[in-house]
């Protein structure tokens, strides 16, 4: 049971990835026959233009032989193109021939009467041009010729009948023409699509199918392409396979609509399935081409057939739009309404994202202020960690010197040279001599908590005013002065007890270095301090 419910899985599941590749597949196709629809007057300028080099040829022909050649190629153009133009160059063909009468001619002449009142939906004038021809006396161009065009004319007029008992006789003639059509074609393409329309009609569209598959494989004209996609449309319409159906369909439609051809049953026919298949915008589309082609060819028939089925897909049209009015006008109202919502919902995000922002703003400036404050007392700890060590070191050093002072003085007054004794006590070299190794000392300290300072300083003095030690000198008296103000010593008195000058001193030491500044004179000891 397991075993044939996977296989019923199996062949479901197959089915149906066939169905939707071929609704994609035809999707495609339907998209790109879209696009063609939507260009329509591009193929229409490419034949107008072709129409109008060979009615340029046919103005500087010299001979009549090539005027009358080329009336017929004009008759072939305009024929599914233009049926009113296809008949004015019946009537110059038949002038041309009447300047050297041929018999084959006449017979030609007679065939493109007929042919162009089919188009025309003259089926009685048409049939009798044809009755008046005796088939079996005509040339085998000819005679192929008027097969071609007594079938094609019962064929039209069956499809023009309602009365099923008329429509079956004019059917039984177009089978009896469409015999004697293959009797007397050369085996070919042609005579193979033939055989296949017959084989259809006689409910054998299995055989026809390969044939019209292999045609299609050799090299066929646009004419001869789309008659094979036409038929091969009517077999898949006898087998019932619409997807298929619509394809060649579609196929065929292609073909008439980039050669500009303006009498043809395809795109009609494809409307009423994409109607059938829930897409009534698309054939509105085929339907209004068709009919708009049907009126500028005077292709009676075709336009019948429009007419017949264009009001139901017009009201179906018709009722979509209406229903897409309405979800429209919905869609309107529910979108007006949410418009709103959002405008009041944004209001509040304003101001919300106001609030926000300035809370932002005033918590990125605490925050410079805690970077600047926590830089700060990095720069103090280390400056407190440098200079502690090295006083601590310093007045290690000093106890040490004043230890060997002392002895030395205690040595002279033990032995009693007392005016040696006096002159050291007298002599200041020994408190120069320390004053230097501690200003020394500072500077060194000083420069390496801040290597770049002698720069940075003069960056901010005018280039006459920079200031640079002599050789010998790591700091002088003026680097040094700004040097304590740096550090946070900027009480003059501190920096004169420190240095061993008078306040008078420092203050002129200060007041001409601020002189020199480049920037704010007032300012510049601030600046000193951020360096």
């Amino acid at each position: 049971m397991k075993i044939r419910f996977y296989l019923l899985l199996l062949v479901l599941g197959g089915v149906l990835q066939t169905a939707v590749c071929a609704q994609t597949s035809n999707e495609r196709i339907l998209v790109q026959l879209d696009k063609v629809i939507s260009q329509k007057e591009k193929y229409r300028s490419e034949r107008e233009a072709a129409i109008e080099q060979l009615k340029q040829r046919l103005h500087y022909a010299s001979s009549n032989e090539e005027k009358y050649k080329l009336c017929g190629e004009l008759f072939n153009l305009y024929l599914h193109y233009q049926a009113d133009s296809a008949s004015l160059y019946i009537k110059r063909k038949e002038y041309y021939n009447s300047l050297q009468r041929h018999p084959d001619r006449d017979i030609e002449i007679m065939i493109n009467h007929a042919e162009v009142r089919g188009v025309m939906g003259m089926y009685n004038e048409a049939l009798a041009e044809l009755q008046a021809i005796n088939p079996h006396q005509l040339n085998s161009p000819n005679r192929e010729y008027y097969y071609f065009t007594i079938r094609a004319c019962y064929g039209w007029m069956a499809d023009n009948t309602v009365d099923k008992t008329v429509q079956e006789k004019y059917l039984r003639q177009t089978a009896l023409y469409r015999d004697s059509l293959l009797e007397i074609i050369p085996k070919g393409n042609n005579h193979q699509i033939i055989l296949a329309e017959k084989l259809i009609l006689e409910g054998h569209p299995d055989k026809a199918i390969p044939l019209l598959n292999k045609v299609l494989t050799s090299s066929l004209g646009q004419q001869e392409k789309a008659y094979a996609f036409y038929t091969l449309s009517l077999a898949y319409e006898a087998k019932k396979d619409i997807d298929m159906e619509v394809y060649y369909l579609a196929q065929t439609a292609l073909i008439d609509l980039t050669s500009s051809v303006r009498e043809y049953a395809a795109l009609q026919r494809l409307a009423r399935l994409v109607y059938h298949q829930g897409n009534p915008e698309r054939a509105y589309t085929y339907v209004s081409c068709s009919m708009q082609d049907a009126v500028a060819c005077n292709a009676r028939l075709r336009f019948l057939e429009v007419t017949e089925f264009y009001p139901i897909i017009d009201k179906a049209y018709s009722d979509k739009k209406a229903q897409e009015k309405r979800l429209e006008r919905i869609l309107m109202l529910s979108l007006s309404l949410l418009a709103i919502s959002l405008i009041v919902l944004a209001f509040y995000l304003y101001h919300g994202m106001k609030k926000l922002s300035a809370m932002r703003k005033d918590l990125s400036q605490t925050n410079k202020e805690l970077v600047a404050v926590n830089k700060q007392l990095q720069q103090t700890g280390k400056i407190k960690e440098v200079y502690i060590a090295r006083y601590l070191d310093r007045c290690v050093s000093y106890l040490d010197k004043l230890e060997q002072y002392r002895r030395s003085l205690e040595k002279l007054a033990m032995a009693s040279r007392i005016e040696e004794l006096f002159k050291a006590i007298r002599s200041e070299q020994f408190l120069r001599e320390e004053r230097k190794n501690f200003y020394n000392e500072f500077d060194k300290s000083f420069l390496e908590l801040f290597p770049h300072f002698i720069r940075d300083f003069n960056n901010l003095l005018t280039d006459e005013g920079k200031i640079e030690p002599k050789p010998g000198e790591i700091l002088n008296t003026e680097l040094r002065i700004f040097a304590l103000i740096r550090l946070g010593v900027t009480d003059a008195n501190r920096i004169a007890h420190f240095l061993g000058y008078s306040l008078a001193t420092v203050y002129n030491y200060r007041s001409k270095i601020r002189n020199r500044a480049k920037g704010d004179k007032e300012n510049f000891e601030q600046e000193v301090m951020n360096l």
